[in-house]
């Protein structure tokens, strides 16, 4: 398999500056067998239940970073909105997986990578290639502030404004599937009972037969709203629903025993 080439990943379509290299990966392009077939990214330390083959998910990561063409630094992931600054010592092997639910990085070779089925990843570069970041954006994450934090991060490391920055959103669970109840649009600020405009736009109320009260969430189109309000200069992307095409993308609400798919940036090396 050439070096540059991965079956069904997609390459983020934005103004980056040379020297960026981005990667989303899909389902497609792997060794798993079913249920986790078969570009399953998930380390196997991670645990839980239904673990895939050790050698098929390091065969894959090795295909997945051959095609991005850095190291992915893999994070053990919370729902949180914790952000780690990578590295070289977190690409030592047995190193423990660091928790937390984005990272960046100004170190070339180095590649914030978040992983996802259903979650929103958002992957992040300053307009001069200093720095570049990844956040694992599902909705806990996205309310608790993580694409705050990340974007605060990044400026900081280099040493730029919000509006220096580009912000691309990769596949998630879509508007028209993302059932929520009321507990999210309060996490959002929103009241249920009374919505605002701008929050009935992002929490479509789709209650089910039985009556019982239901709205579907727009998961880019918060994170969209978001980075707005962060004053983010350039955002894309954001517009494939990974439970419509289950084919395509690993989905935890429609097969929970699945794979993993990564999202990851880097700057590359020289």
């Amino acid at each position: 398999m050439p070096a540059d080439v991965l079956a069904g990943a997609i390459r983020p379509d934005w103004p980056a500056p040379p020297g960026i290299t981005a990667l989303m990966s899909t389902r497609a392009g792997g060794v798993s067998a079913a249920p986790f077939d078969s570009l399953n990214l998930r380390p196997p330390a991670l645990g839980g239940e239904g673990v895939d083959a050790p050698d098929a998910v390091l065969e894959n990561q090795r295909r997945f970073s051959a095609a991005l063409g850095a190291q992915p630094v893999w994070l053990n992931q919370v729902h949180g909105a914790d952000v780690l600054r990578l590295m070289p010592a977190h690409l030592q092997p047995g190193a423990v997986l660091p928790r937390a639910d984005a990272s960046i990085s100004t170190t070339p070779g180095i590649a914030c990578t978040v992983l996802v089925a259903d979650c929103l990843p958002v992957l992040f570069c300053s307009a001069d290639g200093r720095a570049v970041g990844a956040a694992h954006a599902g909705w806990r994450g996205l309310a608790a502030g993580v694409l705050d934090h990340t974007v605060a991060a990044l400026c900081q490391a280099a040493g730029c404004a919000p509006a220096d920055l580009l912000a691309w959103l990769g596949p998630c669970i879509g508007p028209d599937a993302f059932e929520v109840g009321a507990d999210v649009l309060q996490a959002f600020g929103a009241d249920p009972q009374h919505l605002a405009p701008a929050d009935a736009a992002l929490f479509r109320f789709s209650p089910r037969p039985d009556g019982s009260r239901r709205w579907r969430a727009d998961l880019p189109g918060l994170a969209r709203r978001r980075l707005a309000a962060l004053g983010v200069g350039w955002q894309g992307g954001g517009h494939w629903c990974t439970a419509s095409a289950p084919s395509r993308f690993f989905s935890f609400r429609c097969m929970p025993r699945t794979g993993r798919m990564a999202a990851a940036i880097g700057i590359a090396a020289r």
